[in-house]
């Protein structure tokens, strides 16, 4: 599989297809949030059965695509979920399963639990991409991508992910649906802080341009910065208004050579 590939090739589950659309996601579009695939813009609920994922439960809003694959850009933990699955196929094995085996036990994790859907008889049980851990564990995570994918001796994560992480992609230049965000922030997974404009508050203003975050639900929050050689993480326990670029700005300003002492 290449990240080019059409996605829902690796998605079983999903046939009949409920949009023609969908058969035109790639891989990559299902990481960088321009597939369409139900955007947290349109209200929808993030959690529920695999039919309402898939677009099976006669929803319209996960049946049908927001917009044509690779034309927009709407933030969208659906998405996430469809990537799981991806996994899933690829691997051979159940996402959690296959986490644990490739990364967490290689970076000596110690701590996490992983979200599961349930689907019908065609469908079934299956971990979405939704999972939790202590601030230390997610540490090592981004560690291993500071170091290039490295741990130790070993490339745990391939050199290429790690590498294309630092820069969009797609080429999409409409706002994000949900917060107006300036689209070219999303990489695989990764979001690019620096390029913030000022969106909603959000602004990357003194963040490095190779920093990569990806802020979580309740607060919590992953980030590492090679050229300043930093990794910052946060875990707090409920949701809020939290600031996570100011947080970034501040700790790469506590590190950067010239901070005042």
């Amino acid at each position: 599989m290449a990240f080019d590939d059409p996605a829902f090739d690796f998605i079983p589950w999903a046939q009949p297809l409920s949009d023609p659309r969908k058969s035109q996601i790639t891989v990559k579009q299902l990481f960088n949030h321009t597939s369409g695939l139900c955007p947290e813009a349109n209200g929808s609920l993030n959690d529920g059965a695999w039919e309402y994922i898939l677009g099976h439960s006669g929803d319209p809003q996960t049946a049908t695509l927001a917009f044509d694959p690779g034309t927009g850009c709407g933030y969208s933990t659906h998405a996430l979920h469809h990537a799981s699955l991806v996994c899933e196929t690829v691997t051979g094995k159940p996402y959690d399963q296959f986490a644990v085996e490739a990364l967490f036990k290689p970076l000596g994790i110690e701590h996490w639990w992983f979200q599961f859907f349930e689907g019908g008889e065609k469908i079934g049980s299956h971990p979405t991409h939704g999972l939790g851990m202590p601030a230390r564990d997610l540490a090592r995570i981004a560690y291993c991508m500071l170091r290039g994918g490295r741990w130790g001796d070993r490339q745990v994560i391939p050199k290429w992910f790690v590498d294309e992480t630092a820069a969009p992609t797609h080429d999409v230049r409409t706002p994000e649906m949900r917060w107006d965000l300036n689209p070219q922030i999303f990489s695989h997974g990764w979001e690019l802080p620096a390029r913030l404009t000022g969106e909603g508050g959000r602004s990357g203003q003194d963040i490095p341009a190779d920093a990569r975050a990806k802020p979580g639900s309740g607060g919590q929050y992953i980030a590492f910065v090679p050229s300043l050689d930093l990794v910052l993480t946060r875990q707090t326990g409920s949701s809020g208004d939290w600031q996570f670029e100011e947080y970034l700005r501040r700790a790469c300003a506590a590190v950067t050579p010239d901070a005042k002492q």
